[in-house]
């Protein structure tokens, strides 16, 4: 839909030879303008609608207007940013009505190099465990963080995004990155790491052992499930080793086959995970997990069918 209406939008500025320049540009900017979109909002969603209109701005720019820019990158990033900053600030609001815990919505790819996302699901920062530690952040931080440490954006500019002088949004970004370093997030592992974890999780379940199971949690792993209450789920953080095993052996003993099955894999935000089954009122969802030093920290499951609907066929 966004080409079409650019390829609309730009037809009085085709090239010389014959080149819609405004899609063109559109092509070559798209992942990063995504990227930048989701890493703020934590919605795919959101960043798509900040994206088109960015470069409906864009191609809505007279000659002269358009002549005096000199960087379309840096000014398409720019207005996504604001854009984005808007959305943060409604969604802030959102989530005080939100039921249970709320996590970013999954990324899915099938490891295809030419499908639309796998550019962006490349970028350390958009894994799930570093989208978590983002939550933490207020708005203005988030935006000033994303921009200057992940984008490289100075501090002039992201002034600009936000409203405020250079002083306030280096200082919006050296908060958030104090927070960000205390979360300290796990950094993604190497896929034949999490291949192999997952393997041991998925067989584990499998067989309902609790032993294997325990043996490959964190003592002080999580289990976040986000539902909205949309479907049965957990509305509070699991943690602990122990308190999560006997939650999967409950399940597993009240469920068996029907939570045990149908696990298949797919790659969320550019790490293994799972397609996971509907099973006992809970509907089927997407769970992807952290892994440090082999063990796995964290398991966040996503049933909300309000984020699935990104999932690739």
């Amino acid at each position: 839909m966004i080409v079409a209406l650019l390829q609309r939008a730009n037809r009085a500025r085709v090239g010389s030879r014959g080149v819609d320049t405004g899609v063109e540009s559109f092509e070559q900017h798209r992942a990063h303008l995504i990227r930048v979109g989701y890493r703020i909002t934590g919605s795919l969603a959101d960043a798509e609608d900040a994206v088109q209109e960015a470069w409906l701005r864009l191609a809505g720019l007279d000659d002269d207007a358009r002549a005096e820019l000199r960087d379309d990158r840096a000014w398409l990033t720019t207005v996504v940013g604001r854009l984005c900053l808007d959305r943060l600030r409604s969604a802030a609001v959102r989530r005080e009505r939100y039921v249970g815990p709320w996590l970013p919505e999954p990324l899915l790819t099938n490891g295809d190099a030419d499908e639309p996302l796998a550019a962006v699901v490349r970028d350390e920062g958009v894994r799930m465990a570093a989208m978590v530690v983002l939550e933490r952040l207020s708005p203005p931080q988030r935006v000033a963080f994303v921009l200057h440490d992940a984008l490289a954006l100075p501090f002039s500019q992201i002034g600009d995004v936000l409203g405020c002088s250079e002083a306030a949004a280096r200082q919006h970004a050296t908060r958030a990155r104090r927070l960000v370093a205390a979360a300290d997030p796990p950094p993604r592992v190497h896929t034949a790491e999490q291949r192999a974890v997952l393997g041991r999780f998925a067989e584990a379940i499998s067989r309902a052992d609790g032993p294997a199971l325990l043996a490959l949690l964190h003592p002080d792993a999580q289990w976040v499930t986000d539902s909205n209450g949309k479907t049965k789920a957990a509305r509070r953080t699991i943690v602990g080793a122990d308190k999560l095993t006997r939650l999967l052996l409950g399940l597993l003993d009240r469920y068996g086959d029907e939570m045990a099955t149908g696990w298949t894999p797919v790659e969320v935000n550019g790490d293994l995970g799972f397609r996971t089954p509907a099973y006992g009122g809970t509907g089927p969802g997407v769970t992807v997990v952290t892994i440090r030093d082999g063990l796995i920290t964290a398991v966040y499951l996503m049933v909300n069918p309000e984020k699935l609907e990104h999932r690739p066929a």
